[in-house]
């Protein structure tokens, strides 16, 4: 049964404008990171202009969705849950402005060797968040169909894992200089982090769901 009804209306497009904005901002990490990798500054700079907009969007409309709840006096029951979801999902694409932001900052030399295995972990992270953004509208609109969306979170949160951890073993076993591989690990790092705030959401998002069958 889904959560909201026609009386909600208003609190239905705040959520799903919020969501939108999440889903987005995973898609412009991952162009970020792919243009940061091809050497297209311009268009890297550009997408964390991007991201930055769209972070403080989903903040705007996830304050906007706090007060329209308590000033509605709706769906008391759930309102936890939901503020907490809003709370813990604004953090996934907060943790991926933050990662476009540290490789402005400190424009790590990547060799092109290892370009592909970053290309491919942001890929991992941002399909995690896409499909937690899925999980969560579904969440909304029908929770006892969840599953197989936290399901694909936790696959690629995995497949994210590996690949990171494959990168990283391979930058230890090269021979640069200590310095720049600690600086390429700190960086598979950050990509990483994203799927893992994504799965941190999911595991919260199943037990949200668990709740709202009973």
């Amino acid at each position: 049964m889904p959560l909201f009804n026609k009386s909600t209306q208003v609190l239905t497009s705040q959520i799903e404008g919020f969501l939108d904005a999440v889903a987005e901002g995973g898609l412009v990490f991952r162009a970020g990171v792919h243009a940061y990798l091809d050497g297209d500054l311009e268009q890297f700079e550009s997408r964390i202009r991007t991201i930055s907009d769209l972070e403080h969007k989903a903040d705007d409309l996830s304050k906007a969705v706090e007060v329209h709840l308590y000033r509605h006096s709706l769906i008391p029951e759930h309102r936890g849950d939901v503020l907490g979801l809003l709370e813990t999902t604004d953090t996934i694409i907060d943790t991926a402005k933050t990662g476009l932001f540290q490789f402005s900052v400190e424009r790590p030399v990547i060799p092109a060797q290892y370009a592909p295995g970053f290309a491919r972990l942001v890929d991992a992270s941002n399909e995690a968040m896409q499909a937690l953004v899925i999980a969560a509208r579904t969440f909304f609109r029908d929770p006892e169909a969840i599953k197989d969306h936290l399901f694909k979170v936790a696959h690629y949160e995995h497949e994210a894992d590996a690949i990171s951890d494959a990168l990283k073993r391979s930058i230890f076993a090269s021979d640069m200089e200590l310095a720049h591989k600690v600086h390429l690990r700190y960086f598979a790092l950050n990509l990483e982090k994203v799927s893992d705030k994504a799965k941190e959401v999911a595991d919260r998002l199943a037990i949200y769901a668990i709740k709202r069958s009973l």
